[in-house]
């Protein structure tokens, strides 16, 4: 009996906290955003596709990279069920 582990066992931790993870979908949908405005525009020295969408974009890349390297503290600390 003891051979079988609960689910509660075999559950590994996340990656990423939900904060994380809502970062990475907000820095996603930024560089969708800004790819798909400089595609609406369709113009090469348009007004979006030169200075608005960029900065969309680079936006979008440094959200998700602040995501990815965010730590949060809470998942560091040993939660009070686990055992030695």
């Amino acid at each position: 009996m003891s051979a079988r582990k609960t689910k509660n066992q075999d559950a590994k931790p996340m990656l990423f906290s939900p904060l994380n993870y809502k970062l990475i979908g907000l820095g996603v949908m930024l560089i969708a955003a800004g790819f798909t405005a400089m595609k609406l525009e369709n113009e090469v020295y348009g007004l979006i596709s030169l200075y608005i969408s960029p900065v969309v974009i680079l936006a979008g890349y440094i959200t998700v990279i602040y995501a990815i390297l965010k730590k949060d503290h809470k998942l560091d600390e040993p939660s009070e069920n686990a055992t030695t």
